[in-house]
């Protein structure tokens, strides 16, 4: 089982996670282990100073490729849960983009599941990212291949 969610607004990581893990159960003592990685959107870029972000998608697209990234992470990691939680439309710096996260029953398979999903994420969702740099100047930023 997996969650995926785009968020076109922006919202709170840690009370997502509270939220979902009581809703799942996932707090009654059947997990050993829960992963989480949250990203934010950065001031920098390139050495240019950022003041906003606008994150397109392709809607459904984007949703099935999470899915299935979610659904290869669970079957690989054998997890109890995994959750992906992505930002769409205006960010600004400070604001969560990403929110990842798996259960499973012990850490070693919570953490490379968790790691998996944010660096398989980062590779092959269909996100675009168009920041507004402190000059004004809007410039497209390429894929991140760095970890």
């Amino acid at each position: 089982m997996s969650f995926i969610k785009l968020e076109e607004s922006s919202f709170d990581p840690w009370r997502s996670l509270s939220s979902y893990v009581v809703r799942q159960g996932l707090d009654q003592g059947q997990v050993g282990a829960a992963s989480i990685f949250v990203g934010t959107m950065r001031d920098l870029n390139l050495s240019d100073q950022v003041t906003d972000l606008f994150l397109e998608h392709y809607p459904g697209m984007t949703e099935r490729e999470l899915a299935r990234i979610a659904d290869e992470t669970e079957t690989y990691w054998s997890l109890a849960d995994c959750l992906i939680i992505h930002r769409v439309g205006h960010l600004y710096p400070g604001e969560p983009i990403v929110l990842t996260a798996a259960w499973s029953s012990h850490r070693g398979a919570a953490f490379e599941a968790c790691r998996h999903l944010i660096e398989t994420l980062k590779h092959r969702a269909p996100f675009w990212k168009r920041e507004t740099l402190q000059n004004g100047t809007r410039r497209w930023v390429e894929k991140n291949t760095k970890a």
